[in-house]
């Protein structure tokens, strides 16, 4: 899968050869939740610049559509590190306008 629908939120984040698709469905949030604590919490440290490269990862491998073979968790933060913040950053924003505002 490699193109998003941005009706649904969706966004892509290139991790290794692969493009993942990220949408920050009810359940992938709640998973999120689960690890991260409160959403409301998290878009608050984002705004502040608080969130942490941790932070960022986890809530986007909760987001991952469909994971393919061989894309870790691990890959995914170090895809966003090879990356840069300036190319993951439009991902985290995506994902959090989702949050707060909802499709």
């Amino acid at each position: 899968m490699s193109a998003a629908n941005a009706a649904r939120g969706e966004t892509v984040l290139a991790v290794g050869g692969a493009t993942l698709v990220l949408r920050p469905s009810f359940e992938a949030l709640v998973a999120a939740e689960a690890e991260l604590g409160p959403l409301f919490a998290l878009v608050e440290r984002a705004a502040d610049g608080r969130l942490s490269l941790g932070d960022m990862a986890t809530l986007f491998w909760h987001c991952v559509v469909g994971r393919e073979d061989g894309v870790t968790r691990e890959a995914l933060g170090e895809a966003i590190v090879v990356a840069g913040l300036a190319r993951a950053t439009p991902v985290l924003k995506t994902i959090l306008q989702q949050i707060l505002a909802g499709t």
